[in-house]
């Protein structure tokens, strides 16, 4: 059985013990910041650690300018995933602090830009705050958005903003995808990763 009959049949046994409307929402759960005498949860030093054993791809988020007197904005991430098929969703996480994230809220687009390899020096740069990230970057526009897309990626999601929520100290961005494309040749050692606080990728 596909994953789909699998998933009909889960619905047809569901709807046969538990009568249509018996289904209550879960209580949303209460979030709150630590107070200064209480301690964390979990160290952050720990907490990054732990958290760095699990690799990332590499991506710079850019957007368009938003007005005349707007710059195009960027800013490298590692927090980006698909998330939906029907419809196409991904998203990106970007700390609630982050002087870039306003300027790609007022454009409303986005595009995700996938690094190669050979690219980590173009992932730092675009990790510079108040930098100009893009002074001899080579790119042209997404098909869609408009958005900076930029030149040895190895893969490209142009998307529109579609809803935002909150994630403690940052904000879940989810974008719907409006075309995308993937350049196999563009980097002959696959896509960069970040593993345990460095630069890797798929041929270590």
């Amino acid at each position: 059985m596909g994953q789909a009959g699998m998933a009909e049949a889960a619905v047809r046994y569901l709807r046969s013990v538990r009568p249509p409307g018996s289904v209550e929402a879960l209580p949303r759960p209460e979030l709150r910041c630590v107070a200064e005498d209480e301690r964390a949860p979990a160290d952050p030093r720990e907490f990054r650690r732990v958290l760095g054993t699990f690799a990332t791809g590499v991506a710079v988020i850019t957007a368009p300018p938003a007005t005349a007197a707007d710059s195009p904005a960027g800013f490298a991430c590692q927090s980006f995933t698909s998330l939906s098929l029907d419809p196409p969703l991904v998203a990106f996480m970007v700390g609630r602090t982050s002087t870039t994230w306003p300027r790609i809220a007022r454009a409303g687009v986005f595009c995700v830009n996938v690094l190669g390899s050979r690219q980590a020096g173009l992932c730092r740069a675009f990790a510079v705050s108040g930098a100009d990230k893009f002074a001899g970057v080579a790119y042209d526009a997404a098909p869609v958005s408009g958005s900076p897309r930029l030149s040895g990626a190895v893969a490209w999601i142009d998307c529109a903003i579609h809803a935002v929520h909150t994630g403690g100290d940052h904000l879940i961005v989810v974008g719907r995808v409006n075309a995308l494309g993937a350049d196999a040749g563009a980097d002959p050692d696959g896509p960069l990763l970040f593993h345990r606080g460095r630069f890797t990728h798929l041929t270590d």
